[in-house]
């Protein structure tokens, strides 16, 4: 079985993010960037379908700049076996992202795609969807535990009453949830021979696609930052503050 995973180049979640000036994004400059999470749960789940010897290959593919390249070069140290690289420096939008990837799993013919269930930059959480869409393949979505035979995926996802179980025909694609599982640390001969596994690099160009963004972001403005609590000595004040301040209450 091949498996093709998608990665996505994010501002790490434990970075300071501030707002630029102009108020249409957020800055990167002199900031770590790092793998998407969920995206590096999609590849450990990966590499331990093969260290089961259900998965025979392992194939990451990221699209952005040529930085794009690190963050695939951490997926292949984690075991994947090869990466690609669908460079553009123009902003991808969801469906262009499925658009591309759907383009890539036509000419790579994988059974299964893995991807985050969403990015913690734009956090759309469409990109797994559409391109199931695209490609017309069964779909499991926020799944936090995956069981595969020869045919079909069994799928259990995290919906709001609790917990449901699915059956999918391959090929078909997964978005990953937290509870998946905890991907690994890196060991430093594993990063070593990360730099010898092949990577492909292919102009977003070449593809023949419409990426046009269809999206326009008009402002992005930092949130308010929380106020400090108030201790109360009984309920009777908190009633007479809800009421009368705050006005909640009738």
């Amino acid at each position: 079985m091949k498996i093709l995973v998608a990665v996505k180049r994010v501002v790490d979640y434990k970075a300071n993010i501030r707002v630029k000036k102009d108020e249409t994004g957020v800055e990167t400059s002199n900031i770590k960037m790092s793998m998407n999470p969920f995206d590096e749960i999609a590849v450990e789940e990966a590499v331990r379908l093969k260290e089961k010897n259900i998965a025979s290959e392992i194939i990451v593919v990221s699209i952005g700049s040529t930085a794009c390249q690190e963050t695939i070069r951490t997926a292949l140290a984690m075991g994947a076996d090869r990466g690609i690289l669908v460079e553009t420096d123009s902003e991808i939008q969801p469906l262009a992202a499925a658009k591309i990837l759907k383009k890539i799993a036509e000419q790579e013919s994988p059974q299964l795609i893995i991807l985050g269930k969403q990015a913690i930059d734009s956090d759309d959480n469409q990109t797994g969807q559409m391109l199931a869409g695209l490609l017309q393949w069964s779909q499991g979505t926020f799944v936090s535990k995956l069981t595969l035979t020869a045919n079909t995926a069994e799928v259990v996802r995290e919906i709001d009453g609790g917990l449901e179980t699915v059956e999918l025909q391959l090929p078909a694609v997964i978005t990953t949830d937290l509870r998946l599982n905890e991907p690994r640390y890196l060991a430093l001969p594993n990063i070593v021979q990360a730099k010898r596994k092949p990577l492909t690099v292919i102009s977003a160009a070449t593809l023949g696609l419409d990426l046009t963004p269809h999206l326009q972001v008009l402002k992005v403005i930092a949130p308010e930052k929380r106020r400090a609590g108030v201790k109360l000595a009984s309920v009777a004040e908190l009633v007479n503050k809800l009421k009368f301040e705050a006005k909640v209450l009738p």
